[in-house]
């Protein structure tokens, strides 16, 4: 039985509650207002992994008959919803920083507090990287997010142990640097937001798969049907780990049925061959029809995307 990217989730669930507790305990002991926004993050991951877990659920269920595509787009609602919520968090840090600015206070045992945030550091980067793994074997965006989610949280949860420690070493006077540390958590959170939205949005939009991956459809198609292949019209769009294209192919009006069906063949199967979970459509025209080219060129859209990108490929 094939492995169930759901196990991850649980991973990242069970991630969550050890960091939230560990977390909250540092900032019990400190009253620092940095560890409050170290706290309150986890909080985020926590919803978010729940989140991931009831649409990544959905995801999964096969085709119906008012889904006949899947539901695999179902991933980018996690994607985005757990940018948003990265985005209110980074608000209540924001609320949380301003006040301490102005009632200022020195954090208490923070060696102690210190340790306890890096213990659950520790926790979250062997998980991200565990689900970077299975976002990787399952393609899914959902696992990639929560993923780099947890380690955006590693990475300024270390930034925060590196700033507060200063204050280990300096007077009380030096106690803005605790909300200013927190004023900066909170901006690193925001952008992780607002790019985990914007990769919800690509998806939803349809955004054509990347230019490697087209490539791949241009050599499979070429290297079946000659370099000289005639064909128009490819699109191609993501919905999940699900790809899907199509594009007309041009071949001689002689063709026979059988002849085209197994030429189409070919390319589906060597276009699979290179990218996973992927649904090929072709339409075969006769190329001395001019009907047949109702695109602006040969090629169409992908005729131009392709040299398009030979350029950019030349420029790197």
């Amino acid at each position: 039985m094939a492995e169930s990217p759901r196990k991850y989730i649980y991973y990242s669930i069970a991630a969550s509650i050890i960091t939230m507790i560990l977390k909250t305990w540092a900032w019990y002991v400190t009253d620092s207002v940095g560890l409050l926004s170290d706290a309150l993050e986890t909080l985020v991951n926590l919803s978010a992994a729940l989140f991931a877990l009831a649409t990544l659920t959905l995801a999964l269920k096969p085709a119906d008959e008012q889904h006949a595509y899947g539901h695999g787009k179902a991933e980018y609602f996690s994607s985005g919803a757990e940018g948003m919520l990265i985005l209110v968090a980074a608000v209540g840090i924001v609320y949380a920083s301003v006040e301490r600015f102005m009632n200022p206070a020195v954090p208490l045992n923070l060696g102690l507090g210190l340790g306890i945030a890096l213990l659950s550091s520790v926790v979250n980067f062997v998980t991200a990287k565990i689900m970077l793994k299975g976002a990787k074997v399952h393609d899914s965006i959902i696992l990639e997010a929560d993923a780099k989610h947890l380690l955006t949280d590693v990475w300024t949860s270390v930034g925060l142990v590196a700033g507060l420690g200063i204050m280990l070493f300096t007077p009380p006077s030096w106690a803005f640097i605790d909300p200013l540390i927190a004023m900066i958590m909170a901006a690193n959170i925001v952008f992780t937001g607002f790019s985990l939205i914007k990769k919800s949005y690509s998806g939803l939009m349809d955004n054509t798969l990347p230019r490697k991956e087209l490539m791949v459809i241009d050599s499979a198609i070429r290297s079946c049907a000659g370099e000289d292949a005639l064909y128009h019209g490819l699109r191609t769009r993501k919905a999940g780990s699900q790809r899907f294209v199509d594009f007309h192919l041009l071949l001689p009006g002689e063709s026979t049925i059988t002849v085209s069906h197994d030429l189409c063949n070919e390319i589906e199967d060597c276009i699979k061959s290179d990218l996973r979970n992927c649904h090929v459509t072709i339409h075969v025209e006769p190329k001395e029809d001019a009907a047949s080219y109702d695109c602006e060129e040969t090629g169409g859209l992908c005729g131009s995307m392709i040299r398009l990108n030979e350029k950019l490929g030349e420029k790197e």
